[in-house]
């Protein structure tokens, strides 16, 4: 999603619904990007700022613990999302009131209705002992 979005050293990085954290973390130590993730569950938002702490990259990624529909995004260069539809549904407006001309989304597995992907790509994932296919949908504002 990352190098699909073609994050740069020193870009503004949000991932929405961060889970674990492993994607902040990765534009952190990966790309070098400055990284924030919104997840609003209290164990994963434990987990994924311990982890970051752990690595040394609290100057470069954190975790916010509230609601993504309250994020502001002016500021980031891309933002990428792993929700469902209904959740892409809510923030979508939201998106294109405050995102910046040139900014991207990256969207995993599911798109957002009435965008028009610049990208459309589709990963095959052997992780666990199982296949799977991934489509990673890329827009930009």
């Amino acid at each position: 999603m990352l190098e699909l979005g073609e994050l740069k050293k020193g870009e503004l990085h949000y991932d929405l619904g961060s889970g674990d954290g492993r994607v902040v973390i990765m534009a952190a130590q990966k790309f070098g990007a400055r990284s924030v993730g919104y997840e609003i569950d209290d164990e994963l938002w434990k987990k994924s700022m311990e982890r970051i702490k752990q690595l040394g990259l609290a100057s470069q990624a954190r975790i916010v613990k509230d609601d993504l529909m309250k994020a502001n995004f002016s500021e980031p260069d891309l933002i990428t999302v792993y929700l469902l539809p209904s959740s892409n549904d809510k923030i979508q407006p939201i998106l294109e009131k405050q995102m910046k001309k040139g900014s991207r989304v990256v969207s995993h597995d599911f798109e957002f209705s009435g965008w028009k992907a610049e990208k459309v790509v589709n990963v095959e994932d052997n992780e666990e002992g199982y296949s799977r296919s991934h489509t990673i949908y890329v827009y930009r504002r």
